[in-house]
């Protein structure tokens, strides 16, 4: 347990790391803080806080900066949240409005990011009961391809596969045969889980095509179930952009957005917003970032999450109430429709 003087040293710490970007020292805590304390009692306090993991230093300088665990315990503890301002709420209430449910999704993506300068996620349900009905591949050139798919709702989708090997037009023909006989009016999730258990027994390039297909109707279905809005504007956060190896990874997870449903079955569970600081998050297991996320409803029923993807070294107070009013006016727009 930190001491109340403790506390109020590492509230002060991060509000002023969040608002300036720079390592914060003794002097500006004793300046600034308002407790009368001597820079030396300041520093004692600093590095109890620094030896239990809550701030750390820079190589390059004397001041201090918090760690993911001093986030949480800000955030869990400490921050005081600030109430939206009525321009912003404004702004949501006259563009998050009872319409057409794809229009009002992308349109609440698209606030989020705005209203927050960082990425905004909307995580729609998953597709429930659509089967398979028919599967075709077609040779496109050595390596290449042309998968077509036919979903039960009628739903179409051709991608081309890239593979390891040649296929000629008959292994192509007794693959695609050999799913529709065994797998077709089989719903998508279920082939996914027969896939892990039977693949081993299947022909290698029946087990390979499979996989392909299966891959590519998850990347197909649950892309649809993501609209992700102002990925960009992270490449303008100092932050951020001066990792670019950080910058890859979190990209690579935005184009591959089968990922980004991780965070519908975490924030399905969740009673309001929740936090994810640093490498807390499965959906972004980076230190630099952090995620806000709120569940929505239809009806009363939790179907999706909003949420808002940003740096570790963000506004909570400012982000957490847009997530939050976000979520709620998307769950009235969508129970009226």
């Amino acid at each position: 347990m930190l001491s109340d003087r403790a506390q109020t040293l590492l509230k002060f710490l991060v509000e002023r790391y969040i608002a300036d970007g720079q390592p914060v020292g003794s002097r500006a805590l004793s300046k600034f803080s308002g407790m009368e304390l001597s820079p030396a009692s300041i520093r004692n306090v600093m590095a109890d806080l620094e030896e239990m993991g809550y701030i750390a230093s820079p190589h390059t300088s004397a001041g201090r900066i918090p760690t993911p665990k001093g986030y949480r315990l800000f955030v869990d503890t400490l921050l005081t949240i600030q109430p939206l301002e009525q321009l912003e709420r404004q702004q949501l209430e006259d563009n998050i409005r009872p319409d057409d449910p794809r229009h009002v999704v992308a349109a609440a993506s698209q606030l989020l990011s705005d209203l927050t300068h960082f990425a905004g996620i909307v995580v729609t349900p998953r597709r429930r009961g659509i089967g398979l009905k028919h599967v075709e591949f077609m040779q496109l050139s050595e390596k290449r391809v042309l998968l077509i798919l036919v979903a039960s709702d009628g739903d179409v989708q051709n991608r081309v596969l890239v593979t390891e090997k040649p296929y000629s037009p008959a292994q192509l023909t007794e693959a695609a045969n050999y799913i529709n006989q065994h797998y077709s009016g089989y719903e998508f999730d279920q082939i996914r889980e027969k896939v892990k258990t039977e693949l081993s027994q299947l022909h290698r390039d029946i087990s390979t095509l499979m996989s392909a297909m299966v891959e590519a109707r998850g990347q197909g279905s649950d892309s649809s179930g993501v609209v992700l809005s102002g990925e960009r504007n992270l490449l303008g956060v100092n932050d951020i952009s001066m990792n670019m190896a950080s910058i890859r990874k979190l990209f690579n997870v935005f184009d591959h957005k089968t990922q980004l449903l991780d965070l519908l079955d975490v924030s399905n569970r969740a009673e309001g917003v929740r936090i994810f600081i640093g490498g807390e998050s499965t959906l972004v297991a980076l230190d630099e970032f952090s995620v806000v996320t709120a569940p929505y409803e239809v009806d009363g029923k939790i179907v999706g999450t909003v949420g808002v993807i940003g740096p570790t070294r963000m506004a909570y107070e400012r982000v957490i109430p847009i997530v939050d009013v976000t979520a709620k006016l998307l769950s009235s727009a969508l129970s009226q429709n």
